[in-house]
């Protein structure tokens, strides 16, 4: 039996092995907490679409996970991923609105400044770590311009995500409590002046997420709290998943170099070969819902009130779903993975990702064509996000 609080040797660096045998063998996973891990596409893609029987409230998971005082309890009770109607509704229009095609299309040209930048950069050194040389300092700055926090004070952006995110692993030590609680805290500090002065000095409202965020009256507007987590959020998911798509497609093309050949030979697969990257490394492993009412999974009755993980990383290689579900197919259509989620939660960011996604993947190919990932590159050593701490490689 599988169980999330005691993982199998090696399945950071591979869990493909274990997602199989649960999709297959066990498609309902009983949990010792009576959560329950649900694994196969067809299964995730009704629960993402039935909003009635499967909701994202987690205030009665995270209670006891964090003690409802904490400061982590009041960031992934607010955020936008763990809201449903009339907050998530409210705040997704926000984000939508300033991440229009053609806002995104006025970004792009500043991405490719920017990747260009951190290529330059990384020519002149010859060994670099792809992490934090160039997949997570490129989202860090997109983000941080859609809500333009300053150049200068984003440095502590990247520690504070990891640490809040790593907060909704299964397992937690209080060492890694204690960093998710003071992660929000300094967080909230860090963003008070900036709503202050936002408030002020508004930017444009076309482009500048908070300010929009700040001036939306939709039924009174944002509380406070919920203008300050959801920008803590979107800060945090736009980071961890850019992130991990751009290090993860680097890895796979390095251990796939008839892929990367053929990618070079055909530029042209890039936008395709981003949602196969997507596919087969999925940033986000895991995503979460709670029943409403008693229903039923393949002869299993699960009742109202239970907890479900939903392992979009087994989903994304269902044999029900895709041919060769295993072997990366950079032409592969179609190719309706679950990488963003679905239904009304699909990720509002999943355009601006694949644009990053992209841009850094193809302009560093052509950069360095002949790159290698060396021997110490280490995952993240997490369940929920799939992605490297540490990527060294020869450029």
């Amino acid at each position: 039996m599988f169980a999330l609080t005691k993982l199998p040797d090696g399945f950071h660096d591979d869990p493909y092995p274990t997602y199989r045998a649960l999709r297959e063998d066990t498609p309902v996973c009983l949990q010792p907490d009576g959560s329950v891990i649900l694994s196969r596409h067809q299964d995730l893609d009704i629960i993402y679409r039935d909003t009635t029987r499967f909701i994202s409230d987690k205030k009665a998971v995270f209670g006891p996970k964090y003690g409802v005082d904490s400061p982590l309890f009041e960031h992934h009770t607010t955020s936008l991923v763990f809201n449903d109607p009339p907050l998530h509704s409210r705040v997704r229009k926000v984000m939508v609105g300033a991440m229009n095609p053609r806002a995104l299309a006025q970004m792009e040209p500043g991405l490719i400044e920017l990747v260009d930048g951190l290529l330059d950069q990384m020519q002149a050194k010859g060994t670099v770590e792809l992490i934090e040389d160039f997949a997570g300092a490129i989202p860090i700055e997109i983000i941080g311009n859609l809500l333009g926090i300053p150049r200068s004070e984003r440095e502590p952006l990247r520690e504070w995500s990891l640490a809040i995110l790593g907060a909704l692993e299964p397992q937690l030590t209080p060492e890694q409590e204690d960093w998710g609680n003071r992660a929000v805290r300094e967080f909230k500090a860090f963003l008070r002046d900036i709503i202050d002065d936002r408030r002020a000095n508004p930017g444009n409202p076309e482009t500048d997420v908070l300010t929009r965020l700040i001036q939306d009256d939709t039924e009174g507007g944002l509380t406070e709290v919920e203008l300050y987590q959801n920008c803590i959020f979107i800060l945090n998911a736009g980071h961890e998943t850019t992130t991990n798509l751009i290090g993860n497609a680097l890895d796979l093309l390095d251990r796939h170099r008839d892929k990367r050949t053929e990618l070079l030979v055909n530029p042209d697969l890039i936008s395709t070969a981003v949602d196969e990257f997507l596919r087969l490394e999925s940033p986000n492993q895991f995503g979460n819902r709670l029943t409403t009412e008693e229903v039923e999974f393949h002869g299993h009755v699960i009742p109202a009130g239970t907890d479900l993980h939903l392992c979009i990383g087994a989903a994304n290689r269902d044999p029900r779903q895709f041919d060769f579900p295993d072997d990366m197919m950079l032409d592969r259509r179609p190719n309706k993975h679950h990488a963003f989620a679905g239904g009304p939660h699909t990720c509002v960011g999943l355009t601006l990702a694949r644009m990053e996604g992209r841009v850094a993947v193809s302009r560093f190919l052509n950069r360095f064509p002949d790159y290698q990932i060396t021997e110490s590159a280490q995952r993240g050593g997490r369940i929920r996000f799939r992605g490297f701490a540490y990527l060294p490689a020869q450029v």
